[in-house]
């Protein structure tokens, strides 16, 4: 076999992207491959424990549950024969058995024949497929338990519930952002020793016919430094895009960056067939706008030569990069970026490193990070500069940017005929809150809950991703929202509403026009007498 037939397995054309219970294996060396890059994952390592704690004859149902692609038939089939003597498995409760029935009838005879039989049942189910039963199904029992595991997350006796989505690809660790899954994937498709696919990229340097692309982009993402980059990828359009991503949807990824038409760092940008790559295409370095990468663009088009380029240009060609490949200068900022932390020849692509830095990606894993660890004093600090100086800020900033002279404390409630009505607040972070929320179990890598207090009056929790946090920081630099931050500015206005409400009901009301200033104070706490002040 080829080095691209045994890499195929990881399409999600090939016969092995969906496991089934196959009589005869299409390829026994293909299925050697196959089982060499399995994963084990947490949510595997539970459902295991889960079926060895069975007892003989214990009745239990077990529905592992998530979104197509993620996974459940390749743990399900896994299991089925060697734990089928406690219980029946019931592998794809999304389908039914034939044309005359649909799932759900599928479903209710399964609960039908488990409730007369004497084994547990294990049914892989999708989430909404599970929802639908609910609505929709027979089996009383089973509905219940399932409405009461959707609308709150809590097990019924009887039942256990498994979700995919309850163990994320990506989290925010102490000092870096990680996705396991997707770095044990990559570690074992590269290593060095006790690889069978190593062994095929050996015996493929070997013929005459070289599939030299494959194999270059093989030895790129054996650099760890380029697994980084990809990994870093995957994050961003996860954060920034709401890139949902399966282990199906990973594997084909992967595929697509080793198999594609063109280098890795093309590959990684552009696609029109993947998914994933046309969300990381927004992330594009070729996309970037600064002095640096824009001299070099325009150089590059009117051919103007560069001694320190030309001579780095022949450390590519000698590492084996077919430079007809990489013609245009967004080709070459493309692989820049790739292997921006790689030492090669002189170095050139090194000048560009910090045009490629994303401050936003790291300020927002600083700040989810501090959330989580209120009770560090340095913790402590950088939380309050985050508060007052971003979040508060930007709010200041952005509800009174109708009425600038308004200070900080004084928020802009109405203007009418050249009048602005406002009321003085003291806004600040909520401290109790924040300690409350760390002590939680919530790993929601996609946002953090921001916790804020209007005169002790505690608002709803603010969840902030990673798109709300750049228009924050936007916003205190001077940046007007627009149209094209519609989902961010709605999160920013239900939060303006919020303190519109409560400040409204404040005793103290300022109504300004040019040099004109008058202050309403409600003398009587019943509002029968006011008095006003100013001129």
């Amino acid at each position: 076999m080829r080095l691209s037939e045994v890499l195929g397995v990881l399409s999600k054309a090939s016969p092995y992207a969906v496991k089934t219970e196959r009589e005869f294996e299409i390829s026994l060396g293909l299925d050697e491959v196959k089982n060499y890059l399995y994963i084990e994952t947490d949510i595997e390592k539970d459902f295991q424990d889960q079926l060895n704690s069975l007892s003989f004859g214990e009745k239990k149902v077990i529905f592992l549950c998530g979104s197509s692609g993620d996974g459940k038939s390749e743990i399900l089939t896994r299991y089925s024969k060697a734990f089928s003597h406690k219980a029946h498995f019931h592998l794809d409760a999304t389908h039914s058995f034939g044309p005359k029935e649909t799932a759900i009838e599928r479903l209710n005879k399964v609960l039908s024949d488990y409730s007369a039989g004497s084994k547990a049942l294990v049914v892989g189910i999708n989430t909404g497929m599970l929802g639908n039963y609910a609505e929709e199904g027979i089996d009383d029992s089973a509905k219940q338990a399932i409405k009461l595991y959707l609308d709150s997350g809590k097990q019924t006796q009887g039942y256990t519930f498994l979700d995919f989505e309850h163990y994320p690809k990506f989290k925010l660790e102490s000092r870096r952002y990680s996705s396991r899954f997707t770095e044990d994937l990559l570690t074992r498709l590269t290593a060095p020793e006790n690889n069978i696919i190593r062994q095929y990229y050996d015996k493929e340097l070997m013929y005459p016919q070289v599939d030299s692309l494959l194999c270059a982009n093989y030895r790129l993402l054996s650099l760890p430094s380029v697994q980084k980059l990809v990994v870093e990828s995957l994050f961003k359009a996860r954060l920034m895009r709401d890139q949902f991503l399966t282990a199906r949807a990973l594997l084909d990824f992967v595929y697509h960056l080793l198999a594609g038409s063109n280098y890795i760092s093309e590959n990684l940008f552009t696609c029109n067939d993947s998914e994933i790559v046309s969300k990381i295409a927004d992330f594009d370095p070729a996309l970037l706008r600064t002095k640096l990468i824009d001299q070099f663009v325009l150089s590059h088009k009117l051919d103007i030569k560069e001694p320190e380029f030309e001579s780095f240009k022949q450390t590519l060609k000698a590492e084996g990069f077919d430079l007809r490949r990489i013609r245009t200068a967004e080709s070459y900022i493309r692989l820049f970026y790739l292997l921006q932390n790689e030492d090669m020849g002189n170095n050139y692509h090194h000048r560009f490193k910090s045009d490629f830095n994303d401050s936003l990606l790291d300020k927002y894993a600083t700040i989810w990070r501090l959330h989580r660890s209120p009770d560090d004093a340095e913790a402590r600090v950088q939380l309050k500069e985050f508060y007052r100086e971003v979040l508060l800020n930007a709010l200041s900033r952005y509800n009174n940017r109708n009425a600038p002279q308004l200070g900080k404390d004084e928020l802009l409630l109405a203007t009418r005929n050249g009048f602005h009505v406002a009321a003085q607040v003291d806004v600040k972070q909520d401290n109790n809150a924040i300690k409350n929320e760390a002590k939680t179990d919530l790993e929601h890598v996609g946002y953090f809950s921001a916790f804020l207090r209007v005169d002790e009056q505690p608002l709803k929790p603010v969840p902030i991703n990673i798109n709300f946090l750049g228009l924050l920081h936007r916003i205190v630099e001077g940046y007007q929202p627009n149209k094209h931050d519609k989902n961010a500015i709605v999160l920013l206005d239900e939060l303006v509403e919020q303190l519109h409400e409560l400040a409204s009901k404040s005793k103290t009301l300022f109504i300004t026009k040019e040099s004109q200033r008058f202050r309403l104070y409600d003398a009587e706490s019943n509002g029968t007498e006011l008095e006003v002040s100013g001129s």
